[in-house]
């Protein structure tokens, strides 16, 4: 079972029963006529998967470019991947793969990544390809759910039945116990957030009722458990439905959702000194039916999950925004055959399928020229701050692209732009002046008259070197355009070309990201409008490497990786690979504030290292590098385009040339080159040296 950190095992056999993630991206592409009474969105198309995850885990690089390569060379017309990670930089090698493949004619969608919660600069991997189609969701304005049927009792008395959703784990059989509840306060945002208290008496013989919330699903199930628990029943904390919950843990043998409505009824009843008691059916034979109410708190706003771009050297992410939130698909059979998620993962294959209906329309797979209309006809959307707040002002179009997709427009659009999105880049490489070509397809003339939509100006830096986090801080100035005309027509079969003006929002600190609309609209009635995004600051005078939180560490404090105490000593295997009989390594913590380009990790020989221990390889050697006396980089480094974030580098004595250092004392030395840096100029590095540590060989 392949987990990314293994060794694959190809087969011609893409099904997947564990999962149900790409089942569901399929029926939203392709999805045939069903008692739910729903389609795909282009469900005459003919699908190809290629599956890249086992059951659980994650997918390698290698495995991801080689499903890309094969559809390409097996003639996928388009394809999509609802796949991803952090990036933030077009260079990622699955990114260059993409790109390449969208070079060739083939368009390629990408969902844009569900960590909208980590602030702007988020770009996912593959979905920061130039070229490269990122997607955003939307969530829907419907709130479906699909449902088994079950029952419960109240003091013995006659059944009352409910519905739910199963998650997984769903090993629940046909199950008859007693509902207790963490506590009777449904507005407890943290509900079982922490550990039990001492006196909760043990779980094991009660279905636990827990209200969603604050902390991940698995923190919940994690602490219930330690009680005991093996069957957990959550409860929503919106309105109205429920969804599939993961929640793989030690013990648990079922979790499930039902709706806020129903968990605040059994509420009622427990705090009230009555008994509940739930008779849930086996889900494989369990009578399942939909439900759906209108979507009345987030229906059509941005998903706060979605991810935000945009890519480190300023290249536009996301290009735009499809449904992704609650969306009933198909399933696999052993799963339920249908249910309701959530994702960019979802609204990723609905873009998808939109490119197949408009290119069919239009008569060309052109990826460009699909792009290009797409996102001119996309509807941009106002801002979601989350929990029930909209704004008054545009969604960023770093979080949505260019707006909501809508394929109608797309298909039947007489006007077509050059160009998908304009980049001003930031102060230091500020685009002054940008053009683009409007070109009128009809036979008769179009007037446009161009105005500058803002959306809302979000700071990137405001308190700290880290992005500001979800809901970022709103800052008050947006950028003007300059129009040499405001109006301009287009003949019938013509073209023409406006170049515009831009000028930087004034008097910001912390590198807010700015964007807007340039806004045409046509005497025939017609609408169209260009994204723009930049920063009103330097983004290479940005720190890249948090100093403070990286230093050595040990991998006998993993997983938490406490500093390692001073003038440590290590006693080293005398081969070219990882011993794993306990043999403790040194390690580096390296956390990055934002991404780098270019990180190197050089052992360098201390200063006051007193080692006269014999050495059969070879005496240290050092070379220079910007001041440094190094022996090179350990194993693995340098490393290029890194997104940011703490890693873990273990340190086996390896140098990158594949030689073992001598026995020596030594400090491993970060540096890390600023976005637009020159790798040549130290001044254009953040550097920190680790404690000084000794190394010997056994």
């Amino acid at each position: 079972n392949y987990n990314g950190a293994n060794t694959p095992v190809p087969d011609p056999d893409p099904y997947d029963n564990c999962e149900g993630h790409g089942t569901h991206v399929s029926g939203i592409i392709a999805a045939q006529t069903n008692p739910y009474g729903f389609t795909g969105a282009a469900p005459d198309v003919t699908l190809g998967a290629y599956r890249v995850f086992g059951c659980g885990g994650s997918a390698g690089n290698d495995v991801l470019i080689s499903a890309y390569n094969q559809a390409y060379e097996d003639g996928a017309q388009i394809i999509t991947a609802s796949i991803g990670g952090p990036s933030g930089w077009s260079e990622d090698p699955w990114a260059v793969a993409v790109q390449r493949i969208v070079e060739k004619g083939v368009p390629c969608t990408v969902s844009a990544g569900n960590d909208g919660v980590e602030g702007q600069f988020y770009a996912s991997t593959a979905a920061g390809g130039l070229g490269v189609a990122s997607i955003a969701s939307v969530d829907n304005t419907q709130a479906p759910s699909i449902l088994l049927n079950a029952t419960y009792t109240v003091d013995n008395s006659s059944l009352s039945a409910f519905g739910w959703t199963q998650g997984t784990p769903a090993d629940w059989g046909n199950v008859s116990l007693p509902l207790w509840s963490v506590n009777y306060n449904t507005n407890d945002s943290a509900n079982a957030c922490t550990a039990l208290p001492d006196d909760t008496p043990d779980l094991s013989n009660y279905i636990v009722l827990v209200r969603r919330g604050t902390c991940t699903f698995v923190q919940k199930v994690t602490d219930v458990a330690a009680k005991g628990a093996r069957y957990v029943m959550f409860y929503n904390n919106v309105s109205p439905g429920s969804t599939a919950v993961t929640a793989v843990v030690p013990g648990i043998l079922g979790v499930g959702m039902t709706s806020a409505a129903q968990g605040a009824e059994w509420i009622r009843l427990l705090s009230g000194g009555s008994s509940v008691t739930l008779n849930i059916v086996d889900p494989e034979v369990a009578q399942q039916y939909p439900v759906s109410a209108p979507n009345t708190a987030t229906g059509g706003f941005l998903s706060t999950y979605t991810s935000w771009g945009p890519n480190y050297e300023l290249e536009v992410k996301q290009q735009f925004s499809a449904p992704g939130g609650l969306i009933l698909s198909t399933y696999p059979l052993d799963l339920g055959a249908y249910a309701v998620l959530s994702g960019t993962s979802m609204a990723c294959p609905l873009a998808a399928a939109v490119y197949a209906l408009v290119s069919e329309v239009r008569g060309t797979l052109d990826p460009k020229v699909l792009e290009n209309v797409i996102s001119a006809t996309a509807n941009p959307q106002i801002f979601n701050a989350g929990a029930g707040k909209t704004a008054d002002y545009l969604a960023p179009v770093q979080q949505q692209g260019g707006g909501l997709i809508q394929a109608f427009d797309a298909a039947y659009t007489t006007t077509v732009l050059s160009v998908s999105s304009l980049s001003f880049n930031d102060t230091d490489n500020f685009v002054d002046t940008a053009n683009f070509t409007i070109t009128n397809l009809a036979d008769t003339e179009v007037t446009y008259t161009l105005s500058n939509v803002p959306a809302g100006t979000f700071y990137t830096l405001s308190t700290s070197i880290f992005p500001d986090p979800f809901v970022n801080e709103v800052a008050p100035a947006v950028a003007d355009i300059e129009f040499p005309q405001k109006e301009v027509t287009i003949p019938a079969s013509g073209s023409v070309t406006v170049t515009i003006y831009p000028d930087l929002p004034v008097g910001l600190d912390g590198s807010p990201v700015y964007s807007g609309y340039i806004a045409m609209n046509g005497s025939d009635e017609s609408s169209l409008s260009l994204p723009y995004l930049g920063v009103a600051g330097s983004m290479m005078r940005a720190t890249v490497l948090d100093t403070a939180n990286t230093y050595l560490t040990t991998t006998k404090s993993a997983p938490g990786y406490a500093p390692a105490p001073g003038n440590a000593t290590f006693a080293l295997t005398a081969s070219n690979a990882t011993a794993s009989n306990g043999t403790v390594y040194p390690a580096v913590v390296v956390s990055l504030a934002l991404g780098s380009p270019y990180v190197r990790m050089d052992v360098v020989p201390y200063k006051n290292s007193t080692s006269k221990a014999p050495w059969h390889h070879r005496q240290p050697k050092t070379t220079e590098f910007l001041g440094l006396k190094t022996l090179g980089n350990i194993y693995g480094f340098p490393e290029y385009y890194v997104p940011r974030g703490a890693t873990v580098s273990v340190w086996d004595g390896l140098l990158a040339d594949g030689t073992l250092a001598p026995p020596g004392t030594y400090q491993l030395v970060v540096s890390a080159l600023h976005i637009f840096g020159d790798n040549t100029d130290l001044a254009d590095y953040d550097r920190v040296a680790s404690e000084p540590f000794t190394i010997r060989y056994q």
